[in-house]
Protein backbone atom coordinates (compact mmCIF):
# COMPACT_ATOMS: atom_id res chain seq x y z
CA UNK A 1 0.00 0.00 0.00
CA UNK A 2 1.23 3.62 -0.91
CA UNK A 3 1.61 6.25 2.04
CA UNK A 4 0.96 9.36 1.20
CA UNK A 5 1.52 12.59 3.18
CA UNK A 6 -0.06 16.20 2.95
CA UNK A 7 0.89 19.13 3.95
CA UNK A 8 -2.57 21.09 3.89
CA UNK A 9 -2.97 24.66 4.97
CA UNK A 10 -4.13 25.65 8.58
CA UNK A 11 -7.20 27.56 6.78
CA UNK A 12 -8.69 24.77 5.58
CA UNK A 13 -11.00 23.07 7.87
CA UNK A 14 -10.89 19.67 7.05
CA UNK A 15 -9.41 16.72 9.68
CA UNK A 16 -7.44 13.44 8.65
CA UNK A 17 -11.24 11.43 8.51
CA UNK A 18 -12.57 14.06 6.38
CA UNK A 19 -9.15 13.77 3.72
CA UNK A 20 -9.79 10.37 3.27
CA UNK A 21 -13.43 10.26 2.89
CA UNK A 22 -12.38 13.16 -0.05
CA UNK A 23 -9.93 10.40 -1.60
CA UNK A 24 -11.62 7.20 -1.03
CA UNK A 25 -15.08 8.79 -2.96
CA UNK A 26 -13.24 10.28 -5.41
CA UNK A 27 -11.26 6.96 -6.18
CA UNK A 28 -14.49 4.97 -5.75
CA UNK A 29 -16.35 7.51 -8.09
CA UNK A 30 -13.79 6.98 -10.84
CA UNK A 31 -13.98 3.46 -10.26
CA UNK A 32 -10.72 3.05 -9.14
CA UNK A 33 -11.55 1.21 -6.00
CA UNK A 34 -14.63 -1.01 -4.82
CA UNK A 35 -16.78 0.39 -2.43
CA UNK A 36 -15.16 -2.06 0.27
CA UNK A 37 -12.13 -0.73 -0.66
CA UNK A 38 -12.82 3.38 -0.42
CA UNK A 39 -14.83 2.27 2.75
CA UNK A 40 -10.89 0.58 3.88
CA UNK A 41 -8.86 3.54 2.50
CA UNK A 42 -11.37 5.72 4.65
CA UNK A 43 -11.04 3.54 8.05
CA UNK A 44 -14.86 3.16 7.68
CA UNK A 45 -17.45 0.17 7.45
CA UNK A 46 -19.07 -0.04 4.06
CA UNK A 47 -22.25 0.76 5.22
CA UNK A 48 -21.34 4.09 6.79
CA UNK A 49 -19.14 4.80 4.14
CA UNK A 50 -22.12 4.18 1.58
CA UNK A 51 -24.01 6.40 3.96
CA UNK A 52 -21.96 9.68 3.92
CA UNK A 53 -21.21 9.47 0.03
CA UNK A 54 -23.83 11.62 -0.55
CA UNK A 55 -22.49 14.35 1.91
CA UNK A 56 -19.50 14.16 -0.50
CA UNK A 57 -21.51 14.18 -3.59
CA UNK A 58 -20.85 10.63 -4.50
CA UNK A 59 -23.53 8.81 -5.75
CA UNK A 60 -23.64 5.19 -4.33
CA UNK A 61 -24.57 3.73 -8.02
CA UNK A 62 -21.35 3.53 -9.57
CA UNK A 63 -22.62 2.87 -13.32
CA UNK A 64 -22.33 4.62 -16.25
CA UNK A 65 -25.32 6.04 -17.99
CA UNK A 66 -23.47 4.18 -21.19
CA UNK A 67 -24.52 0.62 -20.32
CA UNK A 68 -28.22 1.30 -19.55
CA UNK A 69 -29.52 0.89 -23.22
CA UNK A 70 -27.89 -2.54 -22.81
CA UNK A 71 -29.19 -3.55 -19.75
CA UNK A 72 -33.09 -2.17 -21.23
CA UNK A 73 -32.45 -4.47 -24.30
CA UNK A 74 -31.17 -7.69 -21.77
CA UNK A 75 -34.40 -6.87 -19.16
Amino acid sequence: MKVLTLQIPDNVDLDNTQVAMLVAGQLYEQGKLSLGQAAELAGLTKSTFAELLGRYNVSIFNYPATDLPRDVANA
